[in-house]
């Protein structure tokens, strides 16, 4: 698979950390419940689909990004810098 980071351009997956789902930055609140904090640190979803995976470019830029993909096809969709997407709804 090859992903495109948006400073270095496309570059096979094998440079990059794979975190898990773009939801990580969408934390609960500090003060939220211990069953909130609980179900956003141990419960997973699995879905066959488009995702949005958070991806560390760990032999390149060290620039997180999300990338936008088919877990079915394996297409890759779209990839932007975390920065510009962390508090933005989509």
């Amino acid at each position: 698979m090859r992903l495109t980071c948006p400073i270095c351009g496309e570059r096979d997956r094998r440079e990059f950390y794979y975190q898990g789902a773009a939801t990580i930055l969408d934390r609960p609140d500090p003060e939220a419940g211990i069953e909130t904090w609980d179900d956003y640190l141990h419960n997973r979803d699995n879905p066959a689909g488009e995702t949005r995976d958070l991806w560390y470019h760990d032999a390149g830029c060290s620039s997180w990004i999300v990338v936008t993909r088919n877990t079915v096809t394996h297409e890759v969709l779209g990839s932007e810098l975390a920065k510009d997407v962390k508090g933005r709804k989509s």
